[in-house]
């Protein structure tokens, strides 16, 4: 059976169509570029038909698409299939056909670079329908080159006698020698990061260096990140078609195997910009599950987790297309929440329904574990703060436990209880919940719900606030806009500085001034008294009654 043509065949005959489809029976030698009869019937068929026609051949010289384009170009079809790992090429050469005595475009070029092509070459076709010169290019990953691909000087039909095979091999070595550049262990992720804003400068910079702490604590290694300034956001690719080329040119020229986009990515636009780069491309959201599939431990954070994956994914899963393999495993669709692409939209929607009837199952177990509490008149003494804040530190040096600490966003996502004695056995139970992030997720703030909901019955909040933190003000606008959210921003709330240790005496005042908070460092025990003695004081002061 044959196979179909690609592109467009309106207004040609049947037979055109037929000698057009005869070409897939070809086979080009491996070490050939191409061969002398594949070049005549290229040219005849298209002086006759007055289009350019295109082959792409893998690397066994199988011809596996047989491309129909207009007088001017031609539009590639999907490849996603043919995956491109570091230092290696795609795996296919596109030869095809120009009419006019015409070199390798610019979109021929532009195709090679972002599809990383073995080669391209344009075979240009007489007025007599002969073949006249063979324009080839391939890719060139010097970093210090102004263009990715290196143009070959004009060769004569019958003087190839380049070998194909040996051509790539030497590419692929270069290409091999840029992943090289970095230490990175095998299986880690190479990332470049892009943030397309119209905010401020000071904004986008502190966005982008967050998103880096994100990328480290999936064990990502970032390569290089870049900012794009538009004051209007593109509605198809974010950024413009010519920025997003650069992009991808940039990261073949240091070896990149991701793209992380600072901004969410809807369906369409995933799709794309995943057309046109051939790297997996992901967004924070994807990032941040990729992160809570990594850490979750208890049953209710698997769950959580699988949860919002699942409503991530729900929308990109409207139709198949080039988007969607590149959703598929690794970062952003590890852990719990894995799941087949095929899988259809209902039996997702089920999934989701039993998922939710077990969270609500845990919020009734949270419930019960409240009332015991109550009844034994324990107060609740919950830590919050912005990820990588310091909270863990603070639960473990206050009430001298062990739990994970870490100095990664997102060390902690399931949350810890332990008990801790004020002076005349005063007993309360100090929470460490999950840490809060700027433009959380709408997934996770409806999937973290339950956890978060463990705030209501607190007694005392202690807002843990890096202040050595640059950004640390608009950290602590982002908490208390959750805490707002979740309606329990009328709970006591002691601010506390952690990490003065790291800045100096003038700013520290200026910032205690500003936030009437109390300065600490988490990791020494000697500088908590006056915290403690400002928690003791608030648990033993009358409350008035409130229904949370």
């Amino acid at each position: 059976m044959k196979k179909k043509l690609s592109g467009n065949t309106t207004g040609l005959k049947a037979t055109q169509i037929r000698r057009i489809e005869d070409l897939y029976n070809y086979r080009i030698p491996s070490e050939s570029i191409i061969t002398p009869q594949v070049i005549e019937s290229l040219c005849t068929l298209s002086f006759e038909i007055s289009r350019q026609i295109g082959l792409l051949v893998n690397r066994s010289g199988k011809i596996i698409f047989v491309v129909i384009g207009d007088h001017k170009g031609i539009m590639l079809p999907d490849t996603s299939d043919y995956r491109t790992p570091p230092g290696r090429l795609k795996g296919l050469r596109y030869l095809h056909t120009h009419i006019k005595d015409e070199a390798l475009t610019k979109d021929d070029l532009t195709d090679l670079a972002l599809l990383r092509l073995d080669l391209i070459a344009a075979i240009t076709v007489s007025d007599t329908g002969l073949a006249h010169q063979i324009h080839l290019a391939t890719i060139f990953p010097n970093q210090s080159a102004k263009v990715p691909y290196q143009i070959h000087p004009p060769i004569a039909p019958d003087k190839l006698d380049i070998n194909c095979l040996q051509l790539i091999a030497s590419i692929e070595t270069e290409l091999s020698q840029v992943t090289g550049l970095h230490d990175v262990a095998p299986g880690i992720e190479r990332a470049i990061l892009i943030s397309v804003t119209s905010s401020s400068v000071m904004n986008a910079e502190a966005s982008i260096t967050e998103l880096k702490e994100l990328a480290r604590s999936s064990d990502i290694f970032v390569l290089d990140s870049v900012i794009q300034h538009r004051k209007k956001i593109d509605a198809r690719f974010l950024l413009g078609r010519g920025k997003l080329e650069d992009l991808s040119i940039l990261a073949m020229q240091k070896g990149a195997t991701l793209i992380i986009f600072d901004q969410e990515l809807n369906p369409s636009q995933i799709k794309s910009i995943t057309d046109k780069v051939d790297l997996k491309v992901i967004d924070r959201t994807q990032l941040i599950l990729d992160i809570f599939a990594r850490r979750a431990q208890t049953r209710e954070g698997k769950l959580q987790v699988e949860l919002a994956q699942l409503k991530y994914m729900m929308p990109r899963l409207i139709k198949q297309n080039t988007a969607l393999s590149r959703l598929a495993g690794g970062i952003g669709g590890r852990g719990p929440g894995e799941t087949k692409l095929e899988v259809d939209r209902r039996r997702i929607r089920d999934k989701i329904t039993r998922i939710e009837k077990g969270l609500k199952q845990v919020k009734k177990q949270r419930r019960l574990q409240k009332s015991k509490r109550e009844k034994k008149g324990l107060p609740v003494i919950s830590i919050i703060g912005y990820t990588n804040a310091g909270k863990s530190t603070l639960l473990n040096t206050l009430t001298k436990s062990k739990v994970l600490a870490e100095s990664r966003l997102f060390a902690t996502l399931d949350p810890s209880s332990r008990r801790m004695k004020f002076p005349k056995d005063t007993e309360v139970i100090i929470t460490d919940t999950v840490g809060f992030i700027q433009d959380l997720p709408k997934e996770l703030k409806v999937a973290f719900s339950a956890t978060l909901e463990e705030l209501e019955s607190a007694d005392l909040l202690l807002h843990v606030i890096d202040c050595s933190n640059p950004d640390y003000q608009t950290q602590i606008a982002s908490v208390n806009n959750i805490l707002e959210d979740l309606k329990i921003n009328q709970i006591e709330t002691i601010n506390v500085l952690n990490k003065k240790d790291l800045i100096n005496t003038d700013t520290m005042e200026g910032i205690i001034k500003e936030t009437s908070g109390i300065p600490i460092s988490a990791k020494k025990a000697a500088t908590l008294q006056p915290l403690i003695d400002k928690m003791h004081a608030s648990v033993l002061a009358p409350k008035p009654y409130t229904s949370h």
